[in-house]
């Protein structure tokens, strides 16, 4: 019986060694690590507040693009390198002359309730567009009424352009309405819909609930779409809280109320920075600071004078601006188009770094001089004097006075009006101004020409606000606007910088930083360019705020 049992006992002592062996072996080979794991939720703080959740009508209000950009989908989509690629379209073919678009659609699309998702979606959204009671942006309306839509099959478009359009993709992000639910509306009855607060899309999540404040959206809930057609989000939900201000959803997330901030205003920049648990992501925006010349007052002003508006450059410390207002948030381009895009190129082009002497020389050529009083008169003893229009947003106020005491130091009086952002843009439609400072939002596609063709100049015609007519620039950029090659666009938009920037019928100010904020229990946040507030959800399919252990092998971590 003690045998029998001293074998037992040796027995399990081998085991014991063996499985000691194993563990320690295991040990030394294998590891633990922290991966995402699918689920959680994540809160936001919005600046702002939602009106109208219908990608037709979401172009004017940032608070509303958030909310359609997760909730509904286009035939493409812009990544995060700005490039158009494929979203409920699986590709699309052009034929030679750059006229027909032809597009395939994804199969494996549903819509948020269920119903599959078909051609007859697309054409609907694009008549609606077409329609000539659309309240949306006009250029859009005009655009796609330019532009024959025809449903070839149940996953097959194709549209037909009167000519030859290269920014024509860009116009194809829109993002697509049900026609199984929405069928029979009219472009007139879009902004009075019920759908509008309670939309059904096609995109990664879908809104579960919404909250309602004093007259607003307080919040709404957006839960991940099982059956999305592209790569899903760890995230199970996603919150979005909206303020009045910037500044007050910044401090929600001081109260601890949210887990990141839709923008960091730069007013609480430094606060932000100095908070160790915030984790700051920032991006240049597809947005330009721009003061406009007025072409229209030659007569009382030289503005005509290339010589002056080359000076009024010369004497302008962009870069110390941005320090001192914008707490460097921003970039200095040296063409009108965005650095870091696809078309911009400074080679050949004139650049005009801060130089008060070039600028005062150059005033001397134009006529006008220094007096004893130091300021700039012409021969007829007439002082140089402008009145600069600014919005009346702080941030633009204190650049509006930033920009008066540059030009105090060339000889210039420059009185500073401030007006409601309506406003100004009354201003500058009707021309009614000597010098403004204004926000150019411009597109994914660097096409010009809404802002410099001669036939924009007329006031209420277009958007060049200067009043400029270059026949030379005109003829670059139609040619550049109807040639689909990029090679060939890309020696267009060359030649056109440097003669803007010969020219200046307007001066170049800066580019905004966009500074996004997320705790640092969030991971995987990151951010490229933006063409919309929007866009800094390009990478949310990496953020997570769950974890999971597995075992690696230390082996194979070595051979990665």
């Amino acid at each position: 019986m003690f045998r029998r049992i001293g074998w037992q006992v040796l027995l399990v002592g081998i085991g014991f060694l063996v499985a000691a062996s194993i563990l320690a072996y295991m040990a030394s080979t294998y590891t633990t690590e922290f991966r995402p794991a699918p689920g959680g939720t994540y809160i936001e703080s919005v600046g702002g507040y939602p009106q109208t959740l219908n990608p037709l009508l979401s172009f004017y209000n940032d608070a509303d693009n958030d909310i359609v950009s997760l909730v509904f989908s286009g035939l493409t989509r812009i990544n995060m390198l700005g490039e158009i690629e494929p979203d409920l379209a699986t590709g699309w073919q052009v034929d030679e002359p750059g006229i027909t678009y032809t597009f395939r659609l994804n199969r494996n699309v549903v819509w948020h309730d269920g119903h599959p998702f078909r051609a007859r979606d697309v054409v609907f959204t694009i008549e609606l567009l077409q329609d000539p009671d659309y309240p949306g942006p006009p250029d859009i309306g005009e655009l796609w009424r330019s532009v024959e839509v025809s449903e070839i099959n149940d996953h097959t478009v194709q549209f037909v352009l009167r000519e030859p359009y290269a920014p024509f993709l860009d116009y194809t992000t829109i993002g697509v309405l049900p026609h199984h639910h929405l069928g029979g509306v009219n472009a007139a009855d879009l902004a009075r819909l019920d759908f509008n607060r309670e939309p059904i899309g096609t995109g990664p999540f879908r809104l579960t609930e919404m909250e309602l404040g004093d007259g607003h959206i307080a919040s709404v809930t957006l839960r991940r779409f099982p059956r999305y057609h592209s790569r899903s989000t760890y995230l199970e939900s996603l919150v979005l809280r909206f303020y009045p201000t910037s500044r007050a959803a910044f401090e929600a997330y001081q109260d601890g109320l949210v887990e990141g901030v839709a923008r960091i205003p730069v007013e609480a920049l430094s606060e932000a920075l100095a908070d160790r648990e915030l984790r700051l992501f920032s991006a240049p925006t597809a947005e330009m600071a721009m003061l406009y010349l007025n072409g229209f007052v030659t007569e009382t002003l030289p503005f005509g004078d290339v010589r002056v508006r080359q000076a009024l450059y010369y004497a302008l410390d962009r870069q110390g601006l941005v320090n001192k207002v914008l707490l460097g948030q921003a970039v200095l381009p040296q063409t009108p188009l965005v650095p870091g895009t696809w078309a911009y190129t400074t080679d050949g082009v004139p650049t005009y770094d801060y130089d008060l002497e070039r600028a005062t020389a150059l005033m001397a050529e134009a006529g006008w001089y220094r007096t004893p009083g130091d300021g700039l008169q012409n021969a007829a003893g007439q002082p140089l004097a402008f009145t600069l229009v600014a919005s009346s947003d702080p941030v633009d106020q204190a650049i509006a006075r930033s920009l008066s005491d540059q030009w105090g130091r060339l000889g210039i009086s420059v009185t500073v009006e401030s007006v409601p952002p309506l406003a100004l843009s009354g201003i500058l439609e009707s021309r009614t101004y000597q010098i403004a400072l204004a926000r150019l939002i411009l597109p994914g596609d660097p096409d010009p020409y809404p802002f410099w063709h001669e036939t924009q100049a007329l006031p209420g015609q277009g958007q060049n606000y200067a009043g400029f007519q270059n026949r030379r620039i005109s003829e670059l950029i139609e040619q550049a606007r109807t040639t689909i090659q990029r090679d060939q666009r890309l020696a267009l938009y060359h030649e056109f910088q440097q003669l803007f920037m010969q020219e200046l019928p307007a001066l170049p100010l800066f580019v905004p930083v966009y500074t996004h904020g997320m705790d640092a229990r969030v991971n995987g946040g990151q951010i490229g360019p933006l063409m919309s507030a929007s866009d800094r959800f390009l990478s949310m399919p990496d953020w997570y705020v769950l974890q999971r252990r597995v075992v690696a092998s230390h082996v194979q971590d070595a051979t990665r």
